[in-house]
């Protein structure tokens, strides 16, 4: 008979940190004394699409060994980027060898204005209103890497930092707020204490009054005296 589905036994199947996307994978030769020799080069980009992102080349004699090669690089190269919302806080330019780009930020609702490269770099770092262009090579590799440098360079700006303040005012308020009811409610007596304080103590039984004896009326015959 064949496992069900949902046995005990079946695996579980992890949840991964990063999403990974192959930007190019390239054969490429490397000439020795012998002759040549044939490898795999993979280019990948990580991201967790909330403000990490990583790019990393790995070569190896299999397509898959390359890829992971690649996505243990990208691990190594990853960027924390700061973001106002959904966009980039301002706007940034980075050359890279003979990749030039340009990155500016943009109204919710625009979405993702990029080419090929740029487009899987930003997604996976979770922005999601941009607008920028690309000069110069459109060689993947260098692409990547200059976005990521320009992704470096972002910094807070003033209304991003009154914004931190506000929120970090905020939480602090209901931070006391929440320390205070529980203060009082410890403080409050227990339901037990309260019923045994409103019940009246109980009183010792009182002895029963002693009622008066009545004298039977005899019924034996009285003697007449003579």
């Amino acid at each position: 008979m064949s496992k069900r589905a949902h046995s005990k036994n079946s695996p579980v199947k992890e949840v991964k940190e990063f999403e990974e996307e192959v930007l190019e994978l390239a054969r490429v030769t490397r000439v020795v004394k012998g002759g040549r020799r044939m490898r795999f080069r993979a280019t990948v980009v990580i991201g967790n699409r909330n403000g990490k992102v990583g790019v990393g080349i790995g070569k190896s004699d299999e397509v898959v060994g390359s890829i992971q090669k690649a996505i243990s690089d990208a691990k190594k190269n990853l960027v924390v980027l700061k973001m106002d919302g959904t966009t980039i806080p301002h706007d940034v330019s980075m050359k890279y060898k003979s990749a030039s780009i340009l990155l500016m930020p943009a109204a919710p609702g625009t979405g993702i204005i990029a080419g090929g490269t740029i487009r899987k770099v930003v997604e996976l770092a979770g922005i999601k209103d941009i607008l920028s262009k690309s000069f110069g090579t459109t060689n993947k590799i260098a692409c990547s890497r200059a976005t990521l440098e320009a992704l470096k360079l972002l910094k807070e700006n003033p209304f991003m930092q009154r914004e931190a303040k506000r929120s970090a005012t905020r939480s602090a308020s209901k931070a006391s707020a929440t320390r205070s009811v529980s203060e009082a409610k410890r403080n409050e007596p227990s339901s037990a204490s309260k019923a045994s304080a409103t019940s009246p103590e109980p009183t010792a039984p009182t002895a029963k009054k002693s009622e008066p004896q009545t004298a039977k009326p005899s019924t034996e015959p009285v003697a007449h005296k003579k």
